[in-house]
């Protein structure tokens, strides 16, 4: 049996799941949406994973994109691994409801409380309790991957009621309409060196520079890796995050995504 997970990640936290189910599981491909990946690149593989974060409370635009590419009723073992902050609400229940339009069975969805990327709110957790998350994340993604290599099947996991209704029900489709103009708020300050690395690492090709400065091109999808990568810390969103500390998960490096 051989496994394929494709993973979609703005400062790595789910390709970190997705490479701990392949240590775990083993004959475990990982491919990378951000550069691009079709199903097609998963032939060969008896299951095909999901590995993402949780955008405003619901399924990002680009799963949705690549759902919406799936070829109709794929009989294959059909998984996703959903990273969040404390709150996976009805994501992974989104998910199923869109692969199911497709005739696609999510047999599994699991979520994982990692560190938040979401800048615009606040900054960085300490250290200390980023270890705690990736501990917690560790000892469940080893349940995940017995369940998940036995091609069991079982519902999937979601959140309170009050984050259907309020969060997921309510804000993710007012969020998910405005998400591509949400880049009015980006903007670089005077250390930016005009390194281009976040135009490179844009996995949306939204950001393009302008006389060796950044500009957001309205194509926005949040995943915050322009200013989270920044090595000068010269991207900012809004007022607040000049005084934020940036996160980056701690085991993925910016050749990571560009590779």
């Amino acid at each position: 049996m051989k496994t394929a997970v494709f993973f979609y990640t703005g400062t790595g936290n789910s390709l970190w799941l997705a490479r701990r189910l392949a240590r775990a599981s083993g004959g475990t491909d990982i491919l990378s949406l951000n550069s691009g990946k079709t199903i097609e690149a998963a032939a060969g593989a008896d299951a095909v994973g999901l590995a993402f974060p949780v955008h405003m409370w619901g399924v990002p635009r680009r799963i949705v994109n690549f759902v919406s590419t799936l070829p109709a009723g794929d009989k294959r073992y059909y998984f996703a691994l959903a990273a969040n902050a404390g709150q996976v609400s009805e994501t992974l229940v989104q998910l199923e409801r869109l692969l199911a339009a497709r005739g696609i069975k999510l047999s599994a969805g699991f979520e994982f409380v990692l560190p938040s990327n979401y800048i615009p709110w606040s900054g960085a957790e300490a250290p200390e309790k980023q270890k705690v998350r990736f501990a917690a994340a560790e000892e469940k993604i080893q349940r995940a991957a017995a369940f998940i290599s036995g091609r069991a099947r079982g519902p999937v996991e979601k959140g309170s009621l009050w984050e259907k209704i309020l969060l997921s029900g309510l804000c993710y489709p007012w969020c998910y309409r405005r998400v591509p103009g949400m880049d009015k708020a980006f903007f670089a300050d005077p250390r930016c060196d005009g390194c281009g690395l976040c135009a490179r690492i844009c996995p949306a090709g939204n950001v393009e520079l302008e006389g060796g400065r950044p500009s957001w091109k309205n194509r926005c999808e949040q995943c915050l890796a322009c200013i989270q990568f920044c090595p000068r810390e010269a991207i900012q969103f809004g007022k607040r995050t000049a005084d934020f500390t940036r996160y980056r998960n701690p085991e993925v490096s910016a050749a990571d995504l560009l590779g």
